[in-house]
């Protein structure tokens, strides 16, 4: 985390202020900085260093800022300025003190009806704005929705939209928008429209309804086939408090064919509104639909059931034809000069030169041979064989001989761990499985990194592993909802702290410098003893070790004499900025959106 912390303090174009990281995402880090000309806080959204480089990178974020420059709805993130210059690109856009509606997901689960129709409603409203002026979002899912402290929800990234006459943006594994929220037209590469962003936005019902997705595989590939060809478990069978008027709207909109669901937000936008107005309501119009594709299901199945039935004993009859073929030539085929050979056994046995002679030379065999790795054996042993031995087959010397597969252990492999930080941890999980690694996930509170995103592993980027050795990925849930312990920061480093402040939901405060004999960048004080019970996001401050030599810097008066002497101010520390440990208590589950808010925002 420390390359992102290189720009707090930093001032850009002389006028924004970078003050704190306030978010980490796959492709871009965001800040929070002071605006020095208009005088109010803003959010710096910064592409990371190692893609800034990367032009399909930079077209998507140019992207959104044309996108959203022509958006104005309260529903949706205001961008304020734009910056592309060789070494620093950057996006101004306006300040939201809140969470994402991932982070409140995952910490609430399911959400009560109130709540999804109220959320869902004010996604639609930013939707039709957008969609009235011919940009499609693309990229619909809870990381790209914000929701304030007053329950007001806010639509941002819009860095894989459609816009209008304009070259459509590359799209990669990454940029793509997230498999398990895409449309299937989306997942196969067809064309997309705004009914798109509709399917995006039933599977972020559904999750909200069930507090699970509706597809979910090991792989993004699986999760994207899933999305054109798998039928999603009705939702009120997950979540039988559920209104069916609900499971429907949910339904519609997530129907495989964009012709056969919603086709305007403003008609799904109607349907939330019925629904809120009386939470009984059937819709008929999409019962209707759902008997008609029912009965066509049906007479599809038993009209084709002959023909499936025919194919299946034609293929029966030609694979018993073709088996006994087979079968006479390799095995059973007379001969005055056939011969049963026994096979040998080879497994435990060196590959060697001399062997691969024997084999060369032989009448009786073929060689076929291939490698893997595995640590039980050493390298050049022999761990597998077909046939097996003891098996005995017929051969014609010199005309037909037996065709034997040798596996040869190449030993324990060595794969070096590349660096998973930022990654989805889905993805980071399937990395790590094909270099032949076990994983463990290890889910942990982070007041910076996105959910899901790869905080650090153990073993750390670079290591040598051997396979099957195991790596634990530590994985952002959000911010922590509760309390603390504080830990003993006294003499790790600067680097050292942030990650452990990060891992306990805890965050810097004011940090000091003094002359001391310790290593210069250790810490030597801390504000609030450990083993102190505080709330989360609680801000520690800290005083570090500037080395045997480290002078403080002065500060000039405001109206300084006219002598040269420079007038300097020692600062002691503000005991008030230490706030007082609360009694342990056992975290208290809120019972809404509003208490839950309101203590997250009033402890910041």
């Amino acid at each position: 985390m420390d390359q992102f912390e290189r720009y707090v303090g930093a001032v850009f174009d002389n006028r924004y202020k970078i003050e704190k990281i306030i978010g980490i995402g796959g492709m871009a880090v965001v800040y929070k900085a002071h605006d020095l000309l208009m005088k109010r806080v803003v959010a710096v959204k910064m592409l990371r260093d190692e893609i800034a480089a990367d032009q399909p990178s930079v077209r998507r974020f140019i992207n959104e800022s044309k996108a959203v420059a022509m958006l104005s709805h309260p529903n949706i993130v205001n961008i304020y300025d734009v910056s592309v210059r060789d070494n620093v690109k950057y996006i101004v856009m306006e300040f939201v003190e809140g969470i994402t509606l991932k982070n409140y997901m995952t910490h609430k689960g399911i959400l009560s009806v109130k709540e999804i129709l109220s959320y869902t409603e004010q996604i639609l409203s930013a939707l039709e704005h957008a969609h009235a002026k011919g940009i499609v979002h693309r990229d619909i899912k809870p990381q790209n929705i914000m929701l304030l402290k007053n329950g007001l929800i806010k639509v941002m990234d819009f860095g894989i939209a459609k816009l209008p006459n304009a070259e459509t943006v590359t799209m990669t594994d990454k940029a793509i928008g997230t498999v398990y929220y895409i449309s299937p037209e989306q997942a196969s590469g067809h064309q997309i429209d705004a009914r798109s962003d509709l399917y995006s936005l039933g599977v972020l019902m559904y999750e909200m309804a069930c507090a699970r997705l509706p597809f979910d595989a090991d792989s993004p590939v699986s999760v994207a086939l899933m999305q054109v060809n798998s039928v999603a478990t009705p939702p009120r069978e997950l979540n039988g408090a559920l209104p069916l008027g609900l499971e429907q709207i949910i339904t519609k909109a997530m129907e495989k064919n964009p012709e056969d669901r919603y086709q305007t937000a403003a008609h799904m936008h109607r349907q939330i509104q019925r629904l809120k107005e009386n939470p009984h309501i059937v819709f008929r119009e999409m019962k209707k639909d759902s008997l008609k594709k029912t009965k066509k299901r049906s007479r599809t199945s038993h009209s084709m059931l002959p023909i499936i039935l025919g194919v299946f004993f034609a293929l029966v009859i030609v694979a018993g034809i073709s088996g006994y073929v087979m079968l006479d030539k390799l095995i059973f085929k007379s001969s005055t000069n056939a011969e049963t050979i026994t096979i040998t056994n080879f497994i435990g046995a060196y590959y060697t030169e001399e062997l691969g002679q024997f084999f060369e030379k032989s009448e009786h065999y073929t060689l076929d041979i291939s490698y893997a790795y595995d640590p039980k054996y050493d390298k050049g042993i022999i761990i597998e064989q077909e046939p097996a031995s003891g098996e005995r087959r017929k051969v014609i010397p010199g005309e037909q001989k037996c065709e034997i597969k040798l596996v040869i252990s190449k030993g324990a492999e060595t794969v070096t761990l590349p660096d998973l930080i930022i990654e989805d941890y889905r993805e980071a999980e399937r990395i790590c499985k094909e270099l032949g690694l076990k994983v463990k996930v290890s889910k942990v509170h982070s007041e910076s990194f996105d959910v899901g995103r790869v905080i650090r592993t153990e073993p750390s980027a670079g290591s040598i592993m051997k396979l099957g050795e195991t790596v634990t990925v530590y994985t952002s849930i959000g911010p922590s909802l509760g309390t603390v312990v504080v830990p003993n920061f006294v003499g790790l480093t600067e680097v050292q702290t942030l990650q452990k402040l990060s891992d306990c939901g805890l965050r810097v405060g004011n940090v000091t410098y003094e002359a001391s004999g310790y290593a210069i960048g250790t810490v030597i004080m801390q504000s609030i003893a450990e083993f102190k019970t505080v709330h989360a996001n609680t801000k520690i401050d800290f005083v570090v070790s500037g080395g045997p030599g480290y002078m403080q810097p002065y500060e000039p008066t405001e109206n300084p004499t006219n002598n040269d002497t420079p007038v300097t101010t020692e600062k002691t520390p503000d005991s008030s900025s230490v706030l007082p440990a609360p009694l342990p208590q056992t975290p208290k589950f809120p019972e809404s959106i509003d208490e839950w808010l309101n203590d997250f925002f009033g402890r910041n």
